[in-house]
């Protein structure tokens, strides 16, 4: 293989020797897009349960091109990501081991927002205090169309804990990229730094993240998404349960209100304008019923997608 001229940092030189021991033998890009594609999976899969055999069979396609001694090393590269990013979170360690290792002109003029821009916007973004708007609306969410690496969502995290703000229960992490492997990319830092939420692979301009409430709490299942380890937490888990309930509460409850409206009181005399008023609450209640239709059948394919129980009472 020919080595390209590059420079790492002392932080990722270990990473590097690692990479370019498998690259020896294989195509760089190929490399990359195994590694973050393995380690998304064996993340993944210890709490998806739903995706976990299709994705199981990608890992295998995966893996039976490379040796042993190849897979050891794929199992050391993330041992050292995990390292780094415990040693220091406020950074974006695959985002700048993409560019480092030349891995961005496989897309031929790719390039990531700088860290330090990133930690510029979160702080912009966060102007106002972040524990006062938590403690207003209980939990907040924070998303990013075009996540790359996550740069933007893991300074927002830094953000979170320069003002002693727990992310893990209280903010929802939502992300969204075109490119797969950036996305797994993004996938590993938010879930190896204990961030709740999901990444979605499409395009978010043609088909962006969608969900069944309107702070992203539960997205879609017809997506590609990928759930972190924390979007598991019981505080999470408990959040969605109580949507949950209460939309199957509220239909229930408009349904029976449109039923009263239109039968119940058949037998009493009533005026001409209480007739009238009776129509127009009855036809705002079925232009609202109407405008409420995708969402409620978003809602029911949301509670029928999971075999597991993942949002189903046990």
């Amino acid at each position: 293989m020919s080595k390209r001229t590059r420079i790492l940092r002392a932080e990722q030189k270990e990473f590097g020797k690692l990479f370019d021991s498998v690259c020896e033998r294989h195509n760089p890009w190929e490399v990359w897009a195994a590694f973050v594609t393995m380690a998304s999976i064996s993340i993944s899969n210890t709490v998806d349960k739903d995706h976990a055999e299709a994705r199981e069979q990608e890992y295998l396609r995966y893996a039976k091109r490379y040796n042993k001694t190849e897979m050891d090393c794929f199992c050391a590269m993330l041992a050292e990501l995990v390292k780094q990013l415990e040693a220091n979170p406020y950074q974006d360690f695959l985002g700048d081991l993409y560019l480092a290792l030349g891995m961005n002109d496989h897309w031929k003029g790719q390039f990531f927002t700088p860290y330090h821009i990133c930690e510029f916007m979160a702080a912009v973004t966060s102007d106002k205090n972040i524990k006062e708007e938590i403690d207003q609306k209980g939990w907040i969410s924070v998303s990013d169309p075009a996540c790359g690496a996550g740069a933007l969502l893991v300074a927002y995290a830094g953000e979170c804990r320069k003002q002693e703000v727990n992310y893990q229960n209280s903010v929802l992490f939502i992300a969204q990229d075109i490119d797969p492997i950036v996305a797994h990319m993004c996938y590993l830092q938010l879930s190896l730094l204990g961030c709740a939420g999901y990444v979605v692979i499409g395009d978010s301009l043609a088909k962006p993240t969608i969900s069944v409430d309107d702070r992203g709490l539960i997205p879609d299942p017809r997506q590609d998404v990928w759930y972190t380890p924390f979007y598991f937490r019981e505080e999470w888990e408990m959040r969605r349960q109580w949507f949950m309930v209460s939309s199957l509460l509220h239909e229930a409850f408009s349904k029976d209100r449109k039923e009263t409206a239109s039968t119940g009181r058949e037998d009493a005399p009533r005026s001409d304008a209480s007739v009238k008023q009776n129509e127009e609450q009855t036809a705002a209640a079925e232009k609202r019923e109407e405008e409420n239709d995708g969402g409620q059948e978003a809602l029911a394919a949301a509670w029928n997608a999971t075999e597991y129980g993942q949002l189903t009472f046990l």
